[in-house]
């Protein structure tokens, strides 16, 4: 049953579990004024540059030293990149991409058994915006973020997506070393020697960005960067993903590609490469025709991790930008606030 006053609909969308989901289900006539976003914050597509795309790097030959410049390349002047023949297999990018509609197509009734009140673990939660207890203006979007730690972790994770999602993580990971590896060997630093550092954990989130009544009034995710080292998203056909260009005020699209991986870096990277690499700013629009999923996979430094310029990077007298923090302590910066651009940088810099 519908809510009777607009009041009632951060209540219905937060508190009751019905996410945006349930509020698109209603087929409301308007956007829901929660989800108003300020016109400083909506996705300005006079702004969007149809000329430019980030780069797309075909990983089938990685011998070819070629491979790994490009990939350097589109981490210093982007930050964003999509990747093809990349090894995981078309089935397996499906399945997960079937695993989250299933998921978000449940009753409520079982999706709110994984909200953070409810979860049987601190390790899978199911939430609605970004962080709708801080939030002021909602986002148009649901997702179920679970924290990969090993085998008996999916225990508890639902089992209409969990099988698939344990494969998808699996065989990307070779893919994800590869791309650090490449990554690290722009640094001068030796992968091997620092892999529990750059990708000591794992979280996958399952988002699910529901059609919006007025979407040019809404945003499906705001403005922000990752905090992760690297960022491996699958996204469907639908699109929706922008980037901002790193120089000037305008925004590039990141269109679906059939079997592609979208690879951003996160502001983890930026910090340990002292600003070699950039973390993009990025956003999703919310659309009002058809409704999208995305499936990223954060890796990540581990929480006790200390992060700071990598002493390889500042041999040669480079000066650091960034000052040693405790990787547990950005993160929960980060999550104290609504998302605000490139702004959690600001917690790392000297």
């Amino acid at each position: 049953m519908a809510p009777t006053f607009t009041n009632d609909y951060r209540h219905f969308a937060v508190t009751k579990g019905h996410g945006t989901k349930g509020l698109s289900d209603l087929q409301l006539d308007s956007l829901p004024e929660q989800y108003i976003q300020p016109v400083e914050e909506r996705l300005d597509m006079t702004k969007v540059l149809k000329e430019e795309s980030i780069p797309v790097i075909d990983m089938s030959n990685l011998d070819d030293p070629n491979v790994a410049d490009q990939i350097v390349a589109a981490a210093e002047k982007w930050g964003f990149f999509q990747i093809v023949n990349h090894g995981v297999p078309v089935e397996v990018l499906e399945n997960v991409q079937e695993a989250t509609r299933r998921f978000f197509a449940l009753p409520v009734e079982e999706k709110i058994m994984f909200t953070q009140d409810k979860s049987p673990t601190n390790s899978v939660r199911l939430t609605t915006s970004f962080l709708p207890k801080v939030d002021k203006v909602l986002e148009w979007k649901d997702y179920l973020s679970i924290l990969v730690s090993d085998e008996k972790s999916s225990e508890f994770w639902p089992s209409a997506c969990k099988h698939e999602v344990m494969e998808y993580v699996e065989k990307s990971k070779l893919v994800m070393k590869r791309l650090l590896k490449a990554l690290m060997q722009g640094l001068n630093v030796d992968m091997e020697s620092k892999e529990s550092l750059i990708m000591g954990s794992t979280r996958i989130n399952l988002n699910y960005y529901p059609v919006c009544p007025n979407p040019e009034l809404a945003i499906g995710v705001g403005r922000h960067s990752d905090v992760s080292s690297l960022t491996f998203l699958l996204q469907d056909n639908v699109g929706g993903l922008f980037i901002r260009k790193m120089e000037t005020d305008t925004w590039i699209s990141v269109p679906p590609l059939k079997g592609a991986i979208v690879i951003n870096i996160g502001d983890a990277l930026q910090i340990l490469s002292n600003g070699k690499y950039k973390s993009a700013e990025h956003c999703v629009a919310a659309n009002g025709s058809n409704n999208r999923i995305s499936v990223p996979i954060f890796v990540n430094p581990r929480p006790e991790e200390i992060i700071g310029p990598l002493p390889e990077v500042l041999k040669n007298g480079e000066k650091p930008i960034y000052k040693q923090v405790l990787y547990s302590d950005y993160v929960k910066h980060f999550y104290r606030k609504s998302h605000d651009g490139k702004n959690t940088l600001e917690f790392a810099k000297i």
